[in-house]
């Protein structure tokens, strides 16, 4: 499974920023139809918003992807100790390109599996994971690693695809989407998600669009 989703990203990558972007005529009608219109540049902004630009502590990005929504924002970041990690190495070589043309020196990227994470516990203050767990073939381990690294009191930032919004979206996940390689299942609905995060996280902020739930959880445990 790991070597298909590697193959698919490597195939889809002079497509993947267009796409998510909705930066061509092909890819607007594309999230029109298949997504029902959910703005993907909108949904980013908001959860960037939940990291502040002054933030000077220890963030994990997994996956980093292309770094096509973040590196503008990292630019601003220059207090912060970022890394930021993909399964893809044709990702992480955009993103790496992306933060070398910004002239930004305090990301490391890292070439890992969010499922096997090479981090001490509590290393990280922030985990952002944005477009990332549908595509994650063991959520568990993945949900297990992410809240391991994260110190207690740390905040998760993330968004990506739940299931039982939208048939039609569905439908594309499961016959296309999936078949291919980009996303992976299972997928939690968003009641089985809640449920997952609130054994570990306190969630403070919560909002679904179409197919897509963004968010902001806080680890439990601070200060015991």
């Amino acid at each position: 499974m790991s070597d298909k989703i590697k193959e698919s990203y490597k195939a889809s990558k002079n497509i993947y920023d267009d796409v998510l972007t909705q930066g061509s005529f092909r890819s607007r009608m594309y999230i029109k139809c298949f997504w029902g219109g959910v703005d993907d540049n909108e949904i980013a902004r908001e959860v960037l918003k939940y990291i502040p630009d002054r933030f000077s502590g220890k963030l994990l990005d997994v996956p980093v992807g292309t770094g096509v929504f973040t590196h503008e924002k990292y630019r601003r970041m220059t207090k912060a100790d970022i890394t930021s990690l993909d399964y893809s190495e044709d990702m992480l070589e955009q993103a790496k390109t992306r933060f070398e043309n910004d002239g930004t020196t305090n990301i490391h990227t890292v070439r890992g599996d969010v499922g096997d994470l090479r981090f001490d516990d509590g290393t990280f203050d922030i985990v952002l994971s944005m477009n990332g767990f549908h595509a994650f073939p063991d959520k568990d381990r993945a949900f297990a690693e992410i809240t391991r690294v994260l110190k207690p009191g740390g905040k998760l930032a993330a968004c990506f695809y739940i299931k039982g919004r939208s048939l039609i979206t569905d439908a594309l996940v499961n016959n296309v989407l999936a078949r291919k390689g980009w996303f992976t299942p299972p997928f939690d609905t968003s009641a089985q998600l809640m449920r997952r995060l609130e054994r570990s996280y306190e969630v403070t902020n919560w909002h679904i669009r179409g197919s897509m739930v963004y968010f902001r959880a806080v680890k439990k445990g601070a200060g015991k």
